[in-house]
């Protein structure tokens, strides 16, 4: 994907949370340390742009809360919460949907600061190979990858890069 694909993912996945979610504008954007933070950056815009109020943006930190906590060294972002969660729609935001755990970890953190009416799912790019019952709401684009390959987002693109398969001597 280049930076107008992107652009255009987000845009449609606007609508589609407009379409879907007509509760959108009190709605509560959180993006996922650190990849999915200017996704929520970006969806937030268009959708202030297309209801014409400020749509409440921050960003939530799972270090903490992930299940491989002691396999990796946790390098922990700020949790910005522009508002109280309680009774209303959160919607999660990410650039990259693998396994799932990282959504899992992101509702347990949730869960600290409150309960949330509903929560949703938005990824510019679901890669599959789930290893939790977790489907996203909202989608940018599909890529089918294989498990050994990485998803990279940046601003400007998107790309697969592939790394020696594990099996492979």
């Amino acid at each position: 994907m280049d930076q107008t694909e992107i652009r255009e993912s987000i845009v449609r996945m606007a609508s589609d949370i407009a379409r879907k979610e007509p509760n959108y504008p009190h709605a509560v954007l959180l993006g996922i340390q650190k990849g999915g933070v200017p996704i929520a950056r970006a969806l937030a815009a268009e959708l202030s742009s297309l209801s014409g109020r400020t749509i409440a943006f921050g960003s939530i930190d799972v270090s903490f809360y992930r299940d491989d906590l002691g396999q990796r060294l946790p390098y922990p972002e700020p949790t910005v919460l522009p508002t109280d969660i309680n009774g209303r729609l959160v919607i999660l935001a990410d650039s990259v949907l693998f396994s799932g755990r990282t959504v899992v970890a992101a509702c347990d953190a949730l869960k600290d600061y409150g309960r949330a009416a509903a929560i949703r799912l938005a990824v510019l790019v679901d890669r599959g190979h789930r290893e939790l019952p977790i489907a996203p709401d909202f989608v940018g684009k599909y890529i089918t990858t294989e498990f050994h390959q990485k998803v990279r987002v940046r601003d400007d693109f998107v790309a697969v890069v592939t790394y020696p398969n594990p099996t492979t001597p």
